[in-house]
């Protein structure tokens, strides 16, 4: 197997480098943060204008001819510097939904709008009860509304539109709702790494277009997961290599005893470790993506293998960066403690490796959702 990069896939990592560089510095995000919205218009207009928004999706489905690769380099770099903007839930979980529906006038019309930055449709599907099991939903739709609540939908304060799952009779159902719709109220918070997130109440909330039909929504939902967890794993992985970059950077100049921290063999075995927790994670990364062509049991246990490994490696490389710093890693000041922030966030993500462990374990869901933390939504 390849694993070098093409020369479009290099371009397009110099390209996300160059604007995180330019447009993403740490005091840059923190004014973000500040101002309190978790999205700049004008950075999600450049992320259209440069082609982000529709670099994984297919040309049959609106985009330029990409797939989870061109996405896994774009979620790298955006771990990097911890980017704030909604993109996994828009260009990923909501995109590949889409493009996992079939052909139609109103799925085309929703992609184009994904990729062309008009319209921010994040996907509405993840439920307390449900532990972070995708076919379990208990929101539910009759006669045109839909009743129930979603747990931890990011860039739900931001929203145009919404897809929600829901269950009739038949089974589930994708359906798409206005978030300004009578019936429909949000609980709008900020998650420990500054992201935002809301909990959304529908009570019988009408129902602009059906997605998909009773019974036909479950697989289209499970591939954007799936998308959604390798997009996720590539944040981590660079997420995971500022947080040694960084950490390397202080111990070589930090000094202590009259010498830098970088000499004591108790730190180079540390670092040492941090940094194979990260390139098996880089390693495991490219598995889960292969995984995403498999058959759909096999698909999931690659996936399961795959955030299992990379949860783990995550809290490990970003605590350990943080005990390296001492003290002054946990300040507002100093990035080191953002990065520990946003893998400790996404370690627990869509199921964290205890769930996962117990899906590749193949044991039942009945048991894994009794004794799966709530974060796993």
């Amino acid at each position: 197997m390849d694993f070098n990069l093409s020369g479009e896939q290099q371009a397009l990592a110099d390209s996300v480098a160059r604007f995180t560089a330019r447009d993403y510095s740490f005091e840059a995000r923190r004014r973000l943060i500040e101002a309190g919205t978790g999205l700049d218009p004008q950075h999600w207009q450049t992320f259209a204008e440069l082609g982000w928004l529709g670099a994984g999706l297919a040309e049959d489905a609106g985009g330029y001819g990409g797939g989870p690769v061109e996405n896994m380099i774009i979620m790298e770099g955006f771990g990097r510097t911890l980017v704030l903007e909604p993109f996994l839930p828009v260009a990923l979980f909501a995109a590949q939904t889409l493009a996992a529906l079939p052909a139609s006038a109103l799925r085309d019309e929703l992609l184009t709008g994904i990729v062309a930055g008009d319209a921010l449709i994040v996907p509405a599907h993840g439920e307390l009860a449900a532990r972070g099991a995708p076919d379990h939903v208990e929101t539910t739709f009759a006669n045109g509304r839909i009743t129930g609540t979603k747990s931890l939908v990011i860039g739900g304060h931001a929203a145009t539109q919404l897809i929600v799952s829901a269950r009739s009779t038949e089974g589930i159902g994708l359906y798409l709702v206005d978030p300004a719709a009578d019936g429909v109220s949000a609980r709008r918070y900020r998650l420990l790494d500054n992201q935002h997130a809301a909990d959304l109440q529908f009570d019988e909330a009408p129902v602009l277009e059906t997605l998909a039909h009773p019974g036909e929504g479950l697989a289209a939902i499970s591939t954007g997961l799936a998308h959604t967890l390798t997009g996720l794993c590539s944040e981590a992985v660079g997420a995971m290599d500022t947080a040694i970059r960084m950490t390397r950077d202080y111990i070589t100049t930090r000094r202590q005893f009259g010498t830098t921290l970088s000499t004591f063999q108790a730190l180079q075995h540390r670092m040492a470790d941090m940094l194979v927790e990260m390139e098996l994670s880089r390693s495991i990364l490219y598995q889960g993506i292969a995984a995403l062509d498999q058959p759909g049991a096999s698909r999931d246990r690659g996936l399961a293998a795959m955030k299992a490994i990379v949860s783990s490696a995550a809290l490990f490389v970003g605590r350990s960066a943080v005990q390296l710093h001492g003290g002054i890693g946990m300040t507002e000041e100093l990035a080191i403690g953002h990065t520990y922030r946003r893998l400790f966030v996404i370690a627990g993500q869509f199921g964290g490796e205890s769930l996962h462990l117990k899906t590749l374990a193949g044991l039942p869901r009945s048991f894994w959702q009794e004794t799966t933390s709530p974060a796993a939504c």
